[in-house]
């Protein structure tokens, strides 16, 4: 995984995302972006985070379609759903579709894998308002979590696992919020330590890699604009980019790997409008809006 400055990191997920029942700065996802400034010295955004207390997978997926997100807005996804569709009793099947249709949104935004990781769901079995139901409700989530790793494996992106961590809650109760059912600072802190202890990421201080240096650097042109049967592409001849094209609901409707100047074909294209990303060896280097009529 790559986390490159300056880092604009996207929370995605439910209550653990939030950070329900404690301060704004214990948060993890803040408490993560704390860490990357003190302890790794890279200028970063403020988080954003978009979660909310009882989110099930659909409802997440609706909010980020809500949000209208521009594809490389964000260079660090995070993703971490499922608590409540087990809560809820809901279909480990409906879950798989809509984690995976979830995680492949998060990769699109992030314009690359490596910039998207996927946090396993806690167990709150191990809270004193779980103990009770604690054996059934650990074996459900286990599943959950079977299934969810093995959707962000076959994809390619970084799983961390944190429900080891969650499960010490009754033998540590300062690993448990005041509401007795979510996590504490504490523990969150403990996540932050398992993400970014992790061997795979790869963390990136070079301000030339700043997108809108890049895409200076760049000086790609993407036309016509509204497109027609074609999409032009042009630039520094013989560069090597990968050009992806998204409609209004999050699907890859083209995707190239091309040698500039370049010709897409778009007219097999619906009408509407697109989002375009585009990326060169070193990561994004430009993105924009495409319309066909």
């Amino acid at each position: 995984m790559l986390i490159e400055e300056k880092v604009k990191f996207l929370a995605l997920g439910d209550s653990y995302t939030i950070g329900q029942s404690v301060p704004v700065a214990e948060r993890w996802p803040v408490q993560l972006i704390e860490h990357l400034k003190s302890d790794q010295k890279l200028t970063s955004d403020d988080p954003r985070i978009i979660a909310t207390t009882g989110w099930r997978t659909d409802q997440l997926k609706a909010a980020i379609l809500n949000a209208a997100i521009t594809p490389g807005s964000y260079n660090l996804i995070s993703l971490l759903i499922g608590v409540n569709n087990q809560y809820q009793g809901r279909s480990v099947n409906v879950y798989a579709q809509e984690f995976e249709e979830l995680l492949q949104m998060a990769i699109d935004l992030a314009g690359n894998k490596e910039r998207v990781f996927v946090v396993s769901i806690p167990d709150y079995g191990y809270t004193p308002f779980g103990e009770s139901n604690q054996a059934t409700i650990s074996a459900q989530l286990d599943e959950f979590n079977r299934i969810n790793k093995s959707i962000t494996s076959s994809k390619g992106v970084l799983y961390i696992n944190i429900t080891d961590i969650s499960r010490l809650g009754l033998q540590d109760p300062e690993l448990v919020a005041g509401d007795r059912l979510h996590p504490s600072g504490k523990m969150y802190k403990a996540w932050v330590d398992r993400i970014l202890s992790n061997d795979s990421i790869r963390f990136i201080k070079n301000t030339v890699t700043d997108v809108k240096k890049k895409k200076e650097e760049a000086m790609i042109r993407v036309f016509p604009n509204p497109i027609d049967n074609v999409i032009n592409l042009d630039g520094k001849p013989n560069s090597s980019i990968s050009f992806k094209l998204i409609n209004i609901k999050g699907d890859i409707a083209l995707h190239e790997h091309v040698r500039l100047p370049h010709t897409c074909s778009a007219s097999t294209l619906s009408t509407g409008l697109y989002h375009y990303i585009i990326e060169d060896e070193r990561g994004l280097v430009d993105w924009g809006k495409l319309v066909k009529y």
